[in-house]
């Protein structure tokens, strides 16, 4: 086998930008340099009606009006307008939001500082396949609330919430839903107004697009939702969202969701192949290891595995950073904390810091999941060979 140079399986963390995006977005650098908001000459016409047509692409993309798309910096910009908007917005009403404990950082953060601001915050436990207690949730909603934050697809397991279920409780209690929806857009069919979500973020790096730009849908009707505006000055984006829009990254952004919304299904199923590949020759070929997460509701790129008594870091750094990998979100990858998804179902920590994420994407090959799975399995035995730990449990001492 062919050694490549360097294999990315860390797609969830980012993309790469897809060549056709590029090309899309290169004249906007400097031959149609206009600023969106500028009507008064035909530069700044020619912007306005780039980043129409890009809302429109991505409105289609997610079954939305394209009144409905607010574009923003990114999906973590997305989540902190949608849960403090809604806070600022309906605190009066009530101040009592719920979330998951498998949230991402983004939407968890956001809840802390709400509860600086003297808001109550409800932090749901998962099942151990990361799944949403839906009795739980029925059970949590109280008068008061006025938010239920839910990410529709997880970032380190894939796991895909009911969202269906999530929206008709919500429903009953008369409450907004709001998801982030990062993973998930432009990787499976995603409809928030057929769900019953009224916010939703995502955001174009995780879709073969720009970094830099994001969005966040706000439902119009049935019910129309209002959020305060975390940015002022200028009124953009209906008054929610100020300052000047990033046309080559909207362009870009628009783009991507014109590709997805045409490869989606090929691309699903190409992924899922290659995912089931990755994941039964492994877990057949190392002892001790297992998913995290549903095998049955995840996304088709995705798959979290734990390699007992074997370091994920460690078992890394045997094939050095040749094939990128990530023990767990991006946005944690520096911290020495195990992973607080994989904890909240059930795994202990030791087996947190042994779990491995891989997201496959658009460019990944066939011959390169057949490098990684001779790369893991050799990297589990090399720290296993030299672990008194693993020697301890294979002789029944743990």
């Amino acid at each position: 086998m062919k050694e490549p140079e360097l294999i990315y399986l860390d797609n969830n963390a980012t993309t790469p930008c897809d060549p056709r995006v590029v090309d899309a977005m290169w004249p906007y650098f400097y031959e149609k340099p206009g600023n969106a908001a500028s009507r008064s000459h035909p530069y700044g016409w020619v912007a306005e009606e780039a980043v129409q047509q890009s809302r429109e692409q991505i409105a289609r993309l997610v079954s939305a009006d394209p009144r409905e798309i607010v574009f923003t910096s990114g999906a973590t910009e997305s989540d902190n307008l949608a849960i403090k908007g809604v806070f600022e917005m309906y605190r009066r009403k009530g101040k009592h939001i719920i979330t998951l404990k498998t949230e991402h950082k983004a939407v968890l953060d956001a809840c802390a500082k709400i509860e600086k601001l003297g808001g109550e915050i409800t932090y749901l436990d998962v099942d151990q396949e990361g799944l949403v207690k839906l009795e739980l949730l029925d059970e949590a909603i109280r008068p008061d609330t006025i938010l239920v934050a839910i990410m529709w697809a997880n970032n380190e397991t894939g796991v895909i919430q009911p969202m269906q279920e999530i929206g008709a409780i919500c429903d009953k209690h008369g409450c907004l839903l709001m998801s982030d929806a990062t993973q998930a857009v432009g990787k499976i069919p995603v409809n928030p107004k057929a769900t019953g979500v009224h916010l939703m973020a995502f955001s174009a790096h995780k879709m073969y697009g720009p970094k830099g730009v994001g969005a966040l849908y706000v439902s119009r009707r049935q019910p129309r939702v209002k959020i305060t505006p975390q940015i002022d000055g200028g009124g953009h984006e209906q008054g929610m969202r100020s300052g000047t829009l990033n046309v080559p990254g909207i362009v870009g952004f628009g783009k991507a969701a014109e590709i997805a919304f045409s490869d989606m299904q090929s691309d699903a199923a190409r992924l899922a192949a290659l995912r089931d590949q990755l994941e039964s020759a492994l877990l057949k070929r190392i002892e001790d290891a297992s998913i995290n997460g549903s095998r049955k509701h995840r996304l088709p790129h995705v798959c979290n595995i734990a390699f007992k008594y074997a370091e994920a870091e460690s078992v890394m750094m045997t094939f050095n950073q040749k094939v990128a990998l990530s023990s767990g979100s991006a946005c944690t990858s520096a911290s020495v904390e195990p992973s607080h998804v994989i904890t909240a179902m059930g795994r202990t920590s030791d087996e947190a810091h042994s779990s491995m994420r891989f997201s496959l994407g658009r460019f990944t090959t066939k011959e390169e999941i057949e490098y990684t799975i001779e790369a893991i399995v050799k990297g589990v035995s090399q720290i296993r060979d030299r672990s008194p730990v693993w020697e301890m449990y294979k002789e029944g001492l743990l």
